[in-house]
């Protein structure tokens, strides 16, 4: 599977940085202006371990003229999701991203 480079999942979804991600502090957190929440369950549940979004508060804000900027370190969840995935997890996905094809492009 490749990566089609279109963005539009950087625009539709919120990315959840897992623990060894959100500590490692090398992604920028909605909430980083208030400084680090040390307890990664309390984090998650404040939602304190989501990727920054632009001011749109829509996309993210690695996303860059329709790339990562940051593809080589993305988050697991971004680097385990492909447009033309047959895994069911991502199903709802691709359809909201379908979707969103067909409506703007």
């Amino acid at each position: 599977m490749e990566c089609l480079q279109c963005g539009i999942c950087c625009k539709l979804f919120v990315i959840n940085l897992n623990k060894e991600e959100y500590n490692s502090k090398q992604y920028k957190t909605i909430f980083e202006d208030f400084g680090h929440v040390q307890d990664f369950e309390e984090a998650e549940l404040i939602g304190a371990n989501l990727l920054a979004q632009k001011e749109d508060g829509k996309t993210c804000i690695y996303l860059e003229n329709k790339k990562c900027s940051i593809h080589h370190r993305r988050p697991k969840c971004c680097q385990a999701f492909f447009c033309d995935s047959d895994q069911e997890w991502s199903q709802s996905m691709i359809k909201k991203i379908n979707l969103y094809k067909q409506n703007h492009i």
